[in-house]
């Protein structure tokens, strides 16, 4: 029996950008949302965001608060089961990868033979932090979506669950959780030329030492800006885009693999092969035959992205 979610009723205008995985226990699904107010829908189990790609400043209220802060790459956003959110805007796209998990975490009985009780398990309404250990089980989990099934998929999910749990209730229960002191972004318009830029030339060479002079800013100086502004180093985030570039052209399927490669900014097929497998959990070539193998209901739904911020 699947997780009883509430994605396609609160997500419902946004576009599923991958097949779902989904278990008794967990349920993974990657989406694409929109500029827009979405529906409010009270959380049927426990909802973790992660934020893949885009920059927006997301708004909403639930648990009693109100808040207000920016959903960039490496950003988590909780939801607690049970919370019933009475607004949820967002002013620009977002990529995110959802993960659903059931109210009381893990079973009851695991629960209490580690000491804690479930009933005593509260987990805070919170949102726009970073946290490199639930990145990492994130990244694990989604490469669960893109590969074929496997045998041994429930054990492994079963184990990535477990380490879930355990870092949600140690950091994010209620009472125990503080967000952390926020340093001040680079500035707005200069992060806007820097995006800009790199958005114009993603198939040509793109240097630190040019990013950081249309930010007007010394490349260390830059480097650390950007980091705290976007939540990945330039490097990373210049190779991110790049392959969501070659995402689209792989779905329209009208390149070989060594022309996507060259149109996208690589430098050699295998340099693609390489970053594409670390990005997304497969190669170019099973990405491109899984979506065109795909039935229309379930193909990947990967657009050539516009900047707006």
């Amino acid at each position: 029996m699947s997780l009883s979610t509430h994605g396609d009723e609160k997500y419902g205008a946004g576009l599923v950008l991958s097949n779902v995985a989904e278990w008794d226990s967990l349920r993974i699904e990657y989406r694409k949302v929109d500029a827009g107010s979405y529906n409010c829908a009270r959380a049927a189990c426990t909802e973790l965001i992660q934020i893949l790609s885009g920059h927006a400043r997301v708004r909403r209220k639930g648990a009693g608060k109100t808040e207000e802060a920016l959903a960039r790459p490496g950003t988590n956003w909780l939801v607690p089961a049970g919370t019933y959110e009475t607004l949820l805007e967002t002013d620009s796209y977002t990529e995110m990868l959802i993960i659903f998990l059931p109210e009381t975490l893990l079973e009851k009985s695991a629960l209490e033979s580690y000491g804690i009780d479930p009933e005593k398990v509260q987990l805070a309404y919170t949102g726009g932090f970073f946290d490199p250990m639930l990145t990492q089980i994130g990244s694990a989990l989604q490469s669960v979506l893109g590969r074929p099934p496997s045998t041994v998929d429930q054990l492994f999910v079963d184990g990535m669950r477990s380490m879930l749990a355990a870092r949600l209730i140690e950091r994010y229960s209620v009472g125990g959780w503080e967000a952390p002191k926020r340093k001040p972004p680079m500035d707005p318009k200069r992060l806007n030329r820097v995006l800009a830029y790199i958005e114009g030339r993603l198939h040509e060479s793109i240097t630190l030492v040019d990013l950081a002079g249309e930010a007007c800013l010394s490349p260390s100086h830059f480097c650390r800006l950007f980091q705290d502004a976007i939540g990945l180093s330039p490097h990373r985030y210049v190779t991110e885009r790049r392959i969501q570039a070659a995402q689209a052209m792989l779905v329209q399927g009208e390149h070989s693999l060594a022309e996507v490669a060259l149109y996208s900014g690589f430098s050699s097929q295998a340099n693609f092969t390489r970053w594409f497998r670390k990005i997304t959990g497969t190669t170019p070539g099973q990405y491109r035959d899984c979506s065109q193998r795909a039935p229309p209901s379930q193909l990947i739904a990967v657009e050539a992205l516009d900047l707006a911020i």
